[in-house]
C-alpha cells in the first residue's frame, strides 16, 4: 500500500528536504537581478520589428545618461562653468562612454571669408561676453530644454553610452560618473538615463525582496502563534514555509532566472501559498487527532482528503499563474512561469516535509488543551443559518454588487505613465520629475523618414518637407525637444549669415544652392546620426512628456494626420517609432492577453474540477464565486482611476489562483459530507465547521500578507497589494455567503 511505504520513508524525506534547503541557501548569492525597458517590449509585434531595424541603421534612442548640474541663481558663472567643462573632459574617459556634450563644448558654425569656423556657444573667460551669450542661448530652441533649462538655473551634460549596456556595464558607468561628480565638487545634480535606471532599479529589487521576506515572515509568525499556540506546531509550520521559500529561490538561482521588479512578489507569494497549504493540512490533522485517531490513521486521512484537495488547489493556482504565459511581455510571462513553479514547490514541501514531520510528535505536544473550537464552530454555524434564512436578500445583494462592478469596469483606462513604476520618495523619482519639469523628459518619440525614388536626402524638397514636419512637431506643448536634418539646415542658414540668430530658419532655395557644399562640414553637429548609411532614410528625433500612453497616442495621431494632409508623400514618407511607442503598445496587448489568459484558466480549472467532482452542476457552481473577486478587482481599477498596464495586470492571475483554493476546499468537503450523510443541509453544516475556520485563517494571512506591499516604495507593488488584499474580502464572502446560497438554489 502506497501510504505504508510513504510512512516508512518519513525520516529519509525529512533529511532529504533539509539537505536540499541547505543547498538552496548556498545558491542564493547567485540570484540574478535585472531591469531594462527592453524587457517590456511586446514580442512578435510588427512595430517592434520595425523599431529594431530602425536602431540598427541609426542608433538606439536610450543610449544616453543626462546629468543636470544646478547652480542658482544662474549657471552663467565663470567658476561653475569651468568645473562643468572639466567634468565634461574627464567624463570622456568613463568606461562605456562614447562621447560627451555640454554647454561648454557646444559651438555654432559660421561661414567667414576665410572659410567655415566654429564659435563657442559661451565665452567662459569673459563675464561681459557671457552675459550677452546667456540672452542669446536662452532664446535658442536647440539648447533650451536640452542643454539648459528656461530660467538658466541648471545645465545638462549628455553622456552618449554604448548601446544595450547591461547591468554590470551600467554599474561601471555610474561608478565612474559618481567619482567625477565628487572630484569636481558638483553636489547639486540630477540624473536621467539607461545606466542610472538599471543601476538604481536593480538595487531597489534586492531591497524590496529582502524587506518583503522579513516583514512577511514576522507577520506569518505572529499569525501562527495566534492559531496554533504550541511552540512545536508553530516551528513546524514556520519551518515548512521557510523550506519552501528557500527551495524556490534556490531553484530560480539554479535555473538562472533573472529577477525583475515584480520579483518582490515572490517571497510574499511563497510565504502565503505555503502558509495556506500548511494551515489546511495541519488543521485537518489536528481535527483527526482530536477525534481519537492515532498519528498514522490521522495522517492518512489528512493526505487522502486535504492532500488531494490541496493538490487540486495547487494545480488551479498554478493554472491561474500560467495564464500569464499568453502575455507578449517577457517579464510578465516569466513571472507566471516562476510563480507556477513556486506553487508546485510549496505543495511538494507540505506533503514531503510537513506531513512526515508532524507524525513524529504526540497529540499533546502539538495541540493545546484549551481550545477555541467551540467559539469558531458557533460563529460558522450561525453564518450557515444566515445563508439559509436570508438567501433571497443575499442573492439580490450580490447581483447589485456585480452590477456596480460592471460599471466600474467600464471606467478602466490604459493611460500608463513611466512615473508610475518608479519608487516613491526615491532620488531616481525626484530626478525623473526634475527632467520632466525643467527639460524635455525621458520618453523618446522617433519619426523614420523614407526618401522616395528620384530624390536624395540633401535635395531641397526633401529638407523642406522634413523641416516643415519638425516645425509642426515643435508646436506641440507636450514635445520640448526635436532634432532633424531641418535643425541642421536652419543652423546652416544661420552660419551663412554670419551666425545671426535671426537667420535660424529654413534657407531659401537660392541660399541653399550656394551653401549646399558646406552641408558635409556640419556632420559634427549631428548629421551623421540623422541619415542612414545608404542615404535613403533619415529621422526626426524628439522627446515627449510623460503624459500617459493614451494622451500620447492622441498627440501622435494628430501629427500623423497633419503629415498626411500637408506633406507630399511622393517626396518623403514618415513612420512613427521609438522606445516610448513600443512600450505604450503594451496597453493594447494587456487587455487582449488578459482576457485570453483568464479564458484559458477557466477552461483548465473547469477540466480539473470536472475530474474531481464529476458533476456538471458543481463544476459551474465552483466557477461562479471565483468570477466575483475578478470583477471586484477590475471595478476597483476603474473606480480608483488606476491605469491598467503590464505590471498591474498580474493581479488577476494572482486573485484567480488564490480565490479558487477556498472554493475547492469547501466544495470538496461538501461533496464528501454529502456522499457520507446523504443530506444537503447536514453536509453544509459539516463543510462550514470543518473548512470554514481554515478558510478564514488563510484569508486573514493572505489579507495582511499582501497588505505588506502597501509599504513598498514601488507604486505598482502598492497597487497590487491593495487590490489583492481588498479583493480577498469579496472572495471570503463569495465562498462562505454566496456559495451556500447557490448550492441550495441548484439543489446540489
Amino acid at each position: 500500500m502506497w501510504f505504508d511505504k510513504y510512512y516508512a520513508s518519513r525520516k529519509k524525506l525529512i533529511i532529504g528536504f533539509v539537505l536540499v534547503s541547505v543547498l538552496s541557501a548556498c545558491l542564493l548569492p547567485f540570484l540574478k537581478f535585472a531591469f531594462n525597458f527592453e524587457q517590456f517590449f511586446p514580442v512578435g509585434d510588427k512595430d517592434l520589428e520595425f523599431f529594431q531595424e530602425f536602431i540598427e541603421e541609426f542608433e538606439s534612442d536610450d543610449n544616453f545618461l543626462l546629468i543636470a548640474f544646478e547652480h542658482k541663481p544662474s549657471i552663467f558663472d565663470t567658476s561653475f562653468l569651468k568645473k562643468v567643462d572639466q567634468f565634461t573632459d574627464a567624463a570622456q574617459d568613463v568606461p562605456y562612454v562614447k562621447s560627451v556634450q555640454s554647454l561648454t563644448n557646444f559651438s555654432f558654425p559660421t561661414l567667414t571669408p576665410l572659410g567655415p569656423r566654429m564659435i563657442p556657444a559661451v565665452s567662459m573667460d569673459d563675464p561681459t561676453e557671457m552675459s550677452r551669450d546667456s540672452i542669446r542661448l536662452l532664446n535658442d530652441e536647440r539648447l533650451v530644454h536640452n542643454l539648459i533649462n528656461q530660467n538658466a538655473s541648471s545645465t545638462v551634460v549628455i553622456l552618449k553610452t554604448e548601446e544595450n549596456t547591461q547591468i554590470e556595464e551600467c554599474k561601471s558607468i555610474m561608478h565612474g560618473v559618481n567619482q567625477l561628480i565628487a572630484q569636481h565638487n558638483l553636489p547639486d545634480h540630477y540624473m536621467l538615463g539607461r545606466a542610472y535606471f538599471q543601476t538604481e532599479l536593480s538595487a531597489l529589487q534586492f531591497r524590496e525582496i529582502f524587506m518583503s521576506t522579513v516583514v512577511s515572515s514576522i507577520l506569518i509568525s505572529i499569525v501562527m502563534i495566534l492559531i496554533f499556540r504550541r511552540w512545536r506546531s508553530i516551528l513546524i509550520a514556520l519551518g515548512s514555509i521557510g523550506v519552501g521559500l528557500l527551495i524556490f529561490m534556490g531553484l530560480l538561482s539554479l535555473l538562472g532566472r533573472e529577477l525583475t521588479l515584480m520579483a518582490a512578489l515572490y517571497p510574499i507569494l511563497m510565504l502565503i501559498v505555503g502558509t495556506s497549504d500548511v494551515i489546511h493540512i495541519m488543521t485537518k490533522y489536528f481535527d483527526e487527532l482530536k477525534k481519537g485517531f492515532d498519528k498514522k490513521a490521522a495522517l492518512e486521512t489528512t493526505i487522502r482528503q486535504i492532500g488531494m484537495a490541496t493538490l487540486l488547489t495547487s494545480l488551479t493556482t498554478a493554472a491561474g499563474f500560467a495564464t500569464l504565459l499568453s502575455s507578449r511581455i517577457i517579464p510578465i510571462k516569466d513571472f507566471g512561469i516562476n510563480a507556477a513553479m513556486g506553487v508546485v514547490v510549496a505543495y511538494i514541501v507540505v506533503i514531503g516535509f510537513t506531513c512526515p514531520l508532524l507524525s513524529y510528535f504526540r497529540k499533546e505536544q502539538l495541540i493545546k488543551k484549551t481550545s477555541t473550537d467551540t467559539f469558531w464552530n458557533n460563529i460558522l454555524s450561525r453564518t450557515n443559518a444566515i445563508t439559509k434564512q436570508y438567501r433571497v436578500a443575499i442573492s439580490i445583494g450580490f447581483f447589485l454588487f456585480i452590477g456596480a462592478c460592471l460599471y466600474g469596469m467600464s471606467m478602466i483606462h490604459t493611460n500608463y505613465e513611466i512615473a508610475m513604476n518608479l519608487p516613491k520618495g526615491a532620488k531616481i523619482t525626484e530626478d525623473f520629475k526634475y527632467f520632466e519639469k525643467e527639460y524635455a523628459g525621458f520618453r523618446p518619440i522617433e519619426f523614420a523618414v523614407f526618401i522616395q525614388e528620384g530624390y536624395n536626402y540633401d535635395d531641397y524638397e526633401v529638407l523642406e518637407a522634413i523641416t516643415k514636419t519638425e516645425d509642426y512637431i515643435r508646436t506641440k506643448e507636450e514635445i520640448a525637444s526635436v532634432i532633424s536634418l531641418g535643425t541642421i539646415m536652419k543652423s546652416l542658414n544661420q552660419a551663412v549669415y554670419g551666425n545671426n540668430p535671426a537667420e535660424y530658419k529654413m534657407p531659401s532655395q537660392e541660399t541653399y544652392a550656394l551653401a549646399k557644399p558646406v552641408f558635409s562640414m556640419l556632420s559634427a553637429q549631428g548629421a551623421e546620426l540623422l541619415v542612414s548609411k545608404d542615404k535613403r532614410k533619415s529621422r526626426i528625433s524628439s522627446k515627449i512628456k510623460d503624459i500617459g500612453a493614451e494622451k500620447i497616442n492622441i498627440v501622435s495621431a494628430d501629427i500623423d494626420r497633419w503629415i498626411d494632409e500637408n506633406i507630399d508623400s511622393s517626396i518623403v514618407q514618415f513612420n512613427q517609432t521609438g522606445t516610448g511607442l513600443i512600450l505604450d503598445k503594451n496597453s493594447e496587448f494587456v487587455r487582449e492577453s488578459l482576457l485570453y489568459g483568464l479564458g484559458m484558466a477557466l477552461i483548465i480549472v473547469s477540466l480539473l474540477m470536472g475530474m474531481l467532482f464529476r458533476n456538471i452542476k458543481m463544476l459551474l457552481l465552483a466557477l461562479i464565486p471565483n468570477v466575483i473577486p475578478l470583477l471586484f478587482a477590475a471595478a476597483l481599477i476603474g473606480y480608483f482611476d488606476i491605469a491598467l498596464e503590464a505590471g498591474i495586470s498580474i493581479v488577476f492571475a494572482i486573485i484567480f489562483g488564490i480565490a479558487v483554493d477556498d472554493t475547492i476546499h469547501f466544495l470538496s468537503k461538501y461533496k464528501l459530507a454529502k456522499d457520507r450523510l446523504g443530506d444537503r443541509e447536514a453536509a453544509l453544516e459539516v463543510s462550514f465547521v470543518e473548512t470554514g475556520k481554515a478558510i478564514i485563517f488563510t484569508s486573514i494571512i493572505l489579507f495582511f500578507g499582501f497588505a505588506i506591499m502597501l509599504f513598498s516604495s514601488n507604486l505598482p507593488s502598492v497597487i497590487i497589494g491593495m487590490l489583492i488584499s481588498v479583493t480577498l474580502v469579496s472572495a471570503i464572502l463569495a465562498d462562505l455567503i454566496f456559495l451556500p446560497v447557490i448550492i441550495r438554489f441548484f439543489d446540489i
